[in-house]
């Protein structure tokens, strides 16, 4: 698959009330439950990027930063925030509405990579994203290091050839 994509043009939202048997006994959403809800948000920003099926490769870091409570409401945006060869890292973000002001406060956030595949689960390449915003542009470069990183840790590429970590240090 050839072209590109823009980063809002991956942009998924769902909206989730937290109900009863999604809390634990302190009367909080459990993580479990949020880790699906985001999964499937993520797929659908990846998908919406390639158009194609993908499969959740790798959860790259999870924040819970604000516990979540019964009966609130929950807004999850993801973004694409850099396209590979035929993986794609997507970026979420969880947010909590005041039930009074309708204000979003951010409590949550996620980093999942997803691989494009075909229907034998072989890999497809994907199209290349492009970064509008600062935020953006931001997210794009550092999706390249921590790539970078999951790379040497899993021994396949030397440290001497990251060179975007590199630059981090020189």
């Amino acid at each position: 698959m050839k072209g590109k994509v823009t980063a809002k043009e991956t942009c998924a939202i769902t909206t989730h009330l937290v109900l009863p048997h999604e809390t634990n006994t302190l009367g909080n959403l459990m993580g479990g439950v949020l880790l699906n809800w985001m999964d499937i948000n993520s797929a659908i920003s990846a998908h919406r990027l390639c158009r194609r099926v993908v499969v959740t490769a790798s959860v790259n870091n999870v924040s819970f930063n604000k516990s979540i409570g019964l009966g609130e409401i929950v807004t999850i945006k993801t973004k694409v925030s850099r396209s590979f060869n035929s993986s794609m890292e997507v970026f979420s973000e969880v947010y909590v509405e005041d039930h009074v002001t309708g204000e979003k406060l951010k409590c949550n956030e996620s980093i999942y990579t997803f691989v494009a595949v075909d229907q034998n689960g072989g890999t497809i390449t994907v199209p290349e994203l492009v970064p509008e915003t600062d935020v953006e542009k931001e997210r794009f470069d550092a999706a390249l290091r921590r790539r970078q990183l999951s790379l040497i840790l899993a021994k396949r590429l030397k440290p001497e050839d990251a060179s975007e970590l590199k630059a981090l240090f020189d």
